[in-house]
């Protein structure tokens, strides 16, 4: 697909425009894209909901005014972006209603939808918008989850498909528009230093931890039907390992970056139910503390099922088969009601073959890369230095070699992901969506980890709020003579 550096004028039509998704992040992304002055004069925003109706831009400025930050909130900006606003009570599943909005639409030269709703609806408003003749100029984005497995996927997929092609068709995963992990594309192929080491022959091992500290925040209907594998593994987690782990793309276009992760998910080894055992761990918390404040266990949550048997936690050893990444692990961990909310890849380096100093210190030789996404986006190496001092001999001290973005650019604001991603969908660039058959290999692997377990009929392992998981968690690492990076 050609892709474009020019924002033409749109409609930005938003499907659920006064759920949470979309107060809390979709509107305060579109309002910081007004402020920067990236959005069109002529770009209009068409809130669609059930319940739309006169209070709406009340309600769309006093969530402007909770999330956005207090400097970020110009008054003329807000009211400039209000005036941009406009609104329509529709029934999704009432075809009658999208004659309605074809009439607010107008002639529009572009109209862009998003679907801030369950993927149960995605159907019906494909084909309500191809009823009334606006497929043709429309690009359509798609929130996850898209599907529960391999099979739903593909019918939500398909619906789609029917009415929008691969070319107009978005699927948002928000890890993608982060700062650093488009960084990890620079990182990787613009600095020989780092593509020269990244493989087998360098590196021993990586880590990709995605830690929450919340719970299931009324979550529980969604959630418990999902659980963390589902929610965070099948897309957030290896969207990361495929980043680390793809070769070098011809160019970057949106297919040839898509073509090479989707030669690492088919390159991932399954891991069936006889060796689950050694290779994941399942996990969901009881009652504990976080920052020193109780909280309920997930069977004590608000509307909870007492039986359920849904993790919360997941850590896994995974493999993948191919030339740069024979025998190195990659271990992926994520939870909710950890200690602290964190997200990070470590890439560990083999030491030097030959060691010379003291024998005592030898646990710390090794150097490592620490790719921080959240709280605080950074990138560190972390090498070893000799102890300053007359006093200190050949001692040695490991430290970081660190880009900090806040520190380092702080005259510019970070952009939340939401922003770059929903200004990526004006230009018409797919290079940070997710192509079909990236989801369907990913469900494809996840898919036979969740068939292991059903076949096991084990219940996930009890682990406290506020800690880093079952204490198993330790032991799938620390079995290969390892342990998770950081003492948190």
């Amino acid at each position: 697909m050609a892709t474009t550096n020019t924002i033409e004028p749109c409609t930005f039509a938003l499907f659920g425009a006064l759920g949470d998704l979309a107060l809390r992040k979709l509107f305060p992304a579109l309002y910081q894209l007004d402020r920067a002055g990236l959005l069109c004069p002529d770009t209009r925003l068409l809130a669609l909901a059930l319940d739309a109706g006169e209070q709406t831009r009340a309600t769309v400025a006093e969530h402007l005014r909770r999330h956005a930050p207090g400097a970020e909130l110009e008054e003329d900006v807000l009211q400039r972006f209000l005036a941009r606003l406009d609104y329509l009570s529709m029934d999704f599943l009432n075809a009658g209603d999208y004659a309605a909005l074809a009439d607010r639409v107008g002639d529009a030269e572009r109209l862009i939808a998003y679907f801030a709703t369950p993927a149960a609806l995605y159907e019906p408003i494909c084909a309500g918008l191809a009823e009334v003749g606006l497929a043709e100029r429309t690009r359509v984005v798609l929130e996850k989850p898209i599907g529960h497995d391999l099979a739903s996927s593909r019918k939500v997929n398909d619906a789609v498909a029917r009415h929008f092609p691969e070319d107009r068709t978005y699927r948002i995963d928000h890890y993608l528009g982060k700062e650093t992990v488009q960084n990890l594309i620079a990182l990787r192929f613009a600095n020989s230093l780092f593509e020269t080491q990244w493989n087998q022959n360098h590196i021993s091992h990586v880590e990709i931890t995605v830690a929450e500290q919340v719970g299931i925040e009324g979550r529980w209907g969604y959630f418990d039907k999902a659980g963390q594998l589902r929610d965070m593994i099948q897309n957030h987690l290896l969207q990361l390992l495929c980043l680390i782990a793809m070769d070098p793309p011809s160019d970057l276009s949106a297919d040839s970056i898509r073509d090479e992760k989707v030669k690492v998910l088919k390159a991932l080894a399954p891991i069936d139910a006889a060796q689950l055992s050694q290779q994941v761990v399942r996990g969901q918390y009881v009652a504990g503390s976080i920052l020193g404040k109780p909280v309920p266990g997930y069977l004590e949550e608000d509307n909870a099922n007492p039986s359920s048997d849904t993790e919360t936690f997941v850590a896994l050893r995974a493999e993948i088969r191919n030339w740069r990444w024979a025998g190195v692990p990659f271990y992926l961990r994520t939870g909710k009601r950890m200690p602290q909310k964190l997200s990070q890849i470590v890439i560990h380096f083999k030491e030097a073959p030959h060691y010379i100093f003291a024998a005592e210190q030898r646990p710390l030789i090794g150097n490592k890369l620490i790719i921080r996404l959240q709280p605080n986006e950074s990138i560190a190496l972390q090498v070893m230095t000799k102890e300053q001092g007359l006093d200190k001999g050949m001692q040695l001290r490991s430290g970081p070699l660190q880009l900090n973005f806040s520190d380092t650019y702080r005259s510019a604001r970070i952009p939340d992901a939401y922003e770059r991603l929903l200004l990526e969908v004006m230009k018409g660039n797919q290079n940070l969506f997710v192509r079909k058959d990236e989801i369907e290999h990913a469900w494809l692997w996840c898919d036979r980890l969740i068939a292991g377990w059903r076949l096991q009929g084990e219940a996930p392992r009890p682990y406290a709020a506020g800690s880093w998981g079952p204490l198993s968690s330790i032991a799938l690492i620390t079995r290969d003579g390892r342990s998770w990076y950081g003492d948190f």
